[in-house]
């Protein structure tokens, strides 16, 4: 059955709905350590200009919403990570949280709100797209291939947490070379940031006998 939702660039005046849906969301999730919740101040900072926030409305309820958030100066600035020059940092933009409603998942929500906000998106301001993704989140990470991001840096972030960092071009469709190749089982942390660190690109995820490998290219 198709969702026949509606979506539109949510302003202040949906806060409160979108400080609903993501408790609602967070109290349910299995590994909480997954999403990094936004506090009402940081989607004020968003929805005062700061980035943009898309939602997906049935019947009159919020049921999904994604954040894409200008991250001004930040000190763990995600540009510097994955090879942004330091006099284009101010066109990265951040792909920040996503809230599915219990209720609705299995509909791809997140992907199509991320799709309509990459449509939406400044393209005379705003070049790059970035993002963090935990190792072994897999709806997360396949949300992010869906919108051609590669993963371009797996480092510690936020204090403690291992993260990949995934990156996109919009200027510069990324081509996959064909000339090298390897699938990395996800666990194998090492050998990926040694591939990383060498110049390959993660561009998908299989499963093969039970285990998530990420497929490299160079």
């Amino acid at each position: 059955m198709t969702l026949q939702s509606s979506l539109s660039l949510l302003t202040e005046d949906q806060l409160p709905e979108v400080l609903a849906l993501q408790e609602q969301v967070m109290a349910v999730l299995e590994q909480p350590e997954f999403l990094q919740p936004l506090t009402e101040e940081e989607f004020l900072y968003i929805l005062h200009g700061n980035g943009m926030m898309a939602g997906a409305y049935v019947d009159d309820r919020l049921i999904a919403f994604r954040a894409m958030l200008d991250p001004g100066e930040d000190d763990e600035h995600l540009g510097i990570d994955v090879g942004v020059a330091q006099n284009e940092m101010t066109s990265v933009l951040y792909s920040e949280i996503t809230c599915v409603d219990p209720a609705f998942r299995g509909h791809g929500l997140q992907t199509i709100l991320g799709k309509w906000l990459l449509e939406h998106i400044e393209s005379e301001h705003y070049r790059y797209i970035c993002t963090t993704v935990a190792p072994f989140n897999i709806p997360s990470l396949k949300d992010k291939f869906a919108l051609n991001l590669q993963i371009k840096a797996l480092q510690v972030k936020y204090g403690n947490k291992l993260r990949y960092i995934l990156f996109r071009d919009l200027q510069k469709p990324f081509k996959e070379a064909t000339s090298e190749q390897q699938a990395v089982p996800m666990q194998d942390i090492e050998r990926q940031q040694q591939l990383l660190l060498t110049g390959w690109t993660g561009t998908r995820i299989e499963k093969h006998d039970n285990e998530w490998q990420v497929l490299y290219v160079k």
